[in-house]
């Protein structure tokens, strides 16, 4: 999986979890939680969702690393593609 095709699907999911945003100006360096007024349950749910969408098992201390688009394709790129 490339880094641009995983842009696209963390904006599908945070499109589901926040369908009213504007994904377009999506700053990548920005907290997602800054830009969408995203609270705690609805990154809960992001993560849930990458978790349940590529079965990967991500520790809750990991989920900081999800908080932007750069760190959280930083972080789930290594290990979409680890195989």
């Amino acid at each position: 999986m490339t880094s641009s095709e995983l842009r696209e699907s963390i904006i599908d999911i945070l499109s589901e979890i926040a369908p009213d945003e504007d994904y377009e100006g999506l700053k990548d360096d920005v907290s997602f939680r800054d830009q969408l007024g995203m609270d705690s349950m609805d990154m809960l749910d992001v993560v849930l969702e990458l978790r349940r969408r590529y079965k990967l098992s991500i520790p809750e201390s990991d989920y900081p690393h999800l908080d932007s688009m750069n760190s959280t394709i930083e972080y789930l790129l290594p290990l979409l593609n680890k195989d």
